[in-house]
């Protein structure tokens, strides 16, 4: 038999389990929404309107707390995909990314934005976060360059594609930039084989230089290089004739007077014969 009395201190116990717990649970929320390093979004179900949450990812960014701030444009994401605000978060999210130095996030973030909203009023800006992140990785002129070529895709499609964008100019700037680095990797290269007397190989690297990044500060050293190499194989007409765009595009270089001066030791002078590639491709060059 279970007396009433029973009955009723099984009820209080209950009621004091319930009530430990909730004023625990309230202590954890309390103790989190002090704590920054704690996402109370995880833990709580976030019923911001999606105008209070993008101004709160703004006004994060705006004090530096950026990984406050990508955690509001990633819970505008997600809890309310379709809104205006929502759209705007995607590209702002980016660029918290590139701010991170999360590039690859920041490319990701950008193309998704692209993906979603080609024609919108902030897809030069998403366009331009990928050409950012692209250059921000490119390396030394030793090691690969395939970030340099990607920023200049990146970069140059920004430049074709929203020609009338605050960006162009800069990007412009970003791709002279990887492109001087590609042709600095022919030069090391080039540089290589010429010390070890593969001539052709050095030649196709210098060429390159020439023919592809005309307008880069490698291409003076490339002519001259020309001039030493073709000297050395006894091709003496490309050697007078690298050594002539290199004197009429760049007539105070020192690196036009020691090709000079080399042509001098086996009686030769710069001269120019139009049929070979370097007169073509001089014709391309700063000066020409």
């Amino acid at each position: 038999m279970v007396f009433a009395g029973q009955v009723e201190l099984k009820k209080m116990a209950r009621i004091a389990v319930i009530s430990l717990a909730a004023s625990a649970a309230g202590v954890l929320v309390s103790a989190c929404q002090n704590d920054p390093d704690i996402d109370i979004t995880k833990l709580t179900a976030e019923t911001d309107p999606p105008e209070v949450l993008y101004n709160q990812g703004l006004a994060n960014l705006n004090a530096g707390k950026t990984t406050e701030a990508a955690r509001k444009f990633e819970a505008l994401d997600q809890q309310h995909p379709f809104s205006e605000y929502a759209r705007k978060a995607l590209v702002m999210k980016a660029f918290v990314n590139y701010r991170n130095g999360q590039y690859q996030d920041a490319i990701n973030g950008a193309n998704r934005y692209l993906n979603l909203y080609p024609e919108s009023p902030d897809a030069a800006y998403a366009q331009y976060i990928v050409g950012l992140s692209y250059s921000k990785q490119i390396p030394g002129v030793t090691q690969d360059q395939k970030p340099a070529a990607r920023t200049i895709e990146a970069m140059q499609t920004v430049v074709t594609k929203y020609p009338d964008s605050e960006y162009v100019e800069d990007a412009q700037a970003k791709i002279r930039f990887a492109k001087d680095q590609l042709a600095g990797k022919e030069m090391q290269v080039g540089r290589y084989y010429l010390e070890r007397r593969e001539y052709l190989a050095a030649i196709t690297r210098f060429r390159t230089v020439v023919e592809q990044y005309p307008t880069t500060n490698q291409v003076e050293e490339a002519l001259a290089r020309l001039v030493e190499t073709y000297f050395a194989m006894g091709i003496t007409g490309e050697a007078q004739t690298a050594a002539a765009v290199l004197g009429h595009n760049y007539p105070d270089s020192q690196w036009y007077a020691d090709s000079y001066k080399l042509l001098q030791t086996g009686g030769l002078e710069p001269r120019e014969t139009g049929n070979s590639w370097i007169s073509r491709a001089g014709k391309k060059l700063i000066g020409a």
